[in-house]
């Protein structure tokens, strides 16, 4: 394969990956964390960047991308967490919630109340995420060789002029979790990109394009997988830190609700009325890649799973929910969503974790329904404390877990399951492996 298709594949992932989350959180973070910055952009790395990659890596190994995975647990399990997954990160969220912030920061700075505007932002932007997403075969050439190269010049300008235009602001973190605990903090907010659940959609997407393009042996695929994956990476990690650094040198000019309250101020600090342009491109851009790779994934799980459905039928669908609830409002989208994402974040993290070392418990099943069933115990449980639920006894219980003010109370059930598994494992022996079918024939 050419170093160049390498490249653009590259690009193309990410552009998928680098959506509105991506650009509002480190901003926020660095204004947030002054001082303790580098520990806190640390910590978001690990989860935004690392996690993502380590997902990718997992998925270069077997056929089926995560259903394959999860199946490791049960074949039904596979199925449902897949599906929900895929609805959780695609169009239940994800896409709409990108589709109305392209609009919030690409179109309305320069309208007053004009009426419809948003749907017919919305109808428009989604008729050409549908009409893209239709070819993948063509994706690579519009998303790494053309659209990824215009986003990546908007970010250079508005960073390099930040950098040397922008004076250094308050130099301390200005809240309790920052200055306590801030690579822990950083670790958390790497988990509102939501990269490492899209990556579980994405590597499908990928492994398709890599073999369309003479990637076709196993381990030619995890090669190239593993360079794109990198690459993508590479890139995301320095735009998150030019990012949080905007973040760090505006935090003494203003207070800011969120990170794009704070990225408009900036660029209307540094560029006047041209700022917002600025800004609105890099947005809408952004935007636009990620809801075309995320319709372009699940097109493709829903197609591999009832073939009667067409990839273009279903691409046509997700674009209309899509579309819906754009205009429905993200309020509601998220009270629903965000409780399926809490629970699925923990399993994902120890499904692909326990996948990297499948070859030293020879795939035991008992390794891995143990690990997921106490995780995903604390998981449900922490899914509905994000519905509201409250349950008397069980919350006090609950948080004597280790690390549970942090919301990381799955960690130990999770080693502690992989334990007890391990050790039944060692008992048992090949009676309770797997048979999983590998990419590499």
């Amino acid at each position: 394969m050419k170093k160049s298709t390498t490249l653009f594949i590259g690009l193309m992932l990410f552009s998928m990956f680098f959506g509105a989350g991506n650009l509002i959180f480190p901003p926020f973070l660095g204004a947030n964390a002054g001082t303790n910055f580098p520990l806190a952009i640390t910590g978001f790395i690990v989860t935004a960047v690392g996690l993502p990659l380590l997902v990718l890596t997992a998925l270069s190994f077997v056929e089926g991308g995560v259903r394959s995975l999860a199946s490791r647990i049960h074949p039904i399990f596979g199925i449902v967490f897949t599906i929900i997954v895929y609805l959780s990160i695609g169009p239940f969220l994800a896409i709409p919630r990108n589709a109305t912030l392209a609009y919030e920061m690409g179109l309305k700075p320069f309208i007053s109340d004009f009426p419809f505007a948003l749907i017919g932002f919305t109808a428009l932007f989604f008729l050409l995420v549908f009409l893209v997403s239709l070819n993948q075969s063509k994706m690579m050439d519009l998303m790494g060789k053309i659209i990824t190269p215009l986003l990546l010049l908007s970010m250079v300008i508005l960073v390099v002029v930040g950098f040397v235009r922008l004076q250094d602001g308050a130099l301390a973190p200005t809240t309790t979790e920052y200055a306590q605990s801030p690579f822990l903090k950083g670790f958390l907010e790497g988990y509102n990109t939501m990269d490492a659940l899209a990556a579980l959609a994405f590597g499908i997407v990928i492994l398709t394009t890599l073999k369309q393009q003479g990637a076709t042996e196993g381990k030619m695929l995890r090669r190239e997988m593993l360079k794109a994956g990198l690459l993508a990476g590479s890139l995301l990690a320095v735009v998150y830190c030019s990012l949080g650094y905007i973040g760090v040198k505006m935090a003494g000019t203003s207070t800011f609700e969120n990170g794009s309250d704070l990225l408009s101020s900036a660029s209307y600090l540094l560029f006047g009325q041209w700022g917002n342009l600025l800004l609105g491109i890099i947005f809408v851009l952004a935007c636009f890649t990620t809801c075309v790779g995320l319709v372009s994934a699940c097109s493709n799980y829903f197609n591999s799973l009832v073939p009667k459905f067409r990839y273009k039928k279903i691409s046509l669908f997700f674009s209309l929910i899509g579309f819906g609830l754009a205009n429905f409002g993200l309020s509601t989208i998220l009270l629903v969503s965000v409780p399926f994402l809490v629970a699925a974040y923990s399993l994902t993290i120890v499904l692909i974790v326990i996948s990297l070392f499948h070859p030293l418990f020879k795939g035991s099943s008992y390794v891995y329904v143990s690990a997921m069933t106490l995780t995903g115990i604390v998981a449900l449980y922490d899914g509905l404390k994000a519905f509201g639920f409250t349950f008397g006894v069980v919350d006090k219980y609950m948080s004597y877990l280790p690390f549970a003010d942090l919301g990381l109370g799955w960690i130990i059930p999770a080693i502690v399951g992989t334990a007890i598994g391990f050790c039944i494992y060692l008992i048992k022996g090949e009676s309770s492996v797997i048979v999983s079918k590998p990419v590499e024939k």
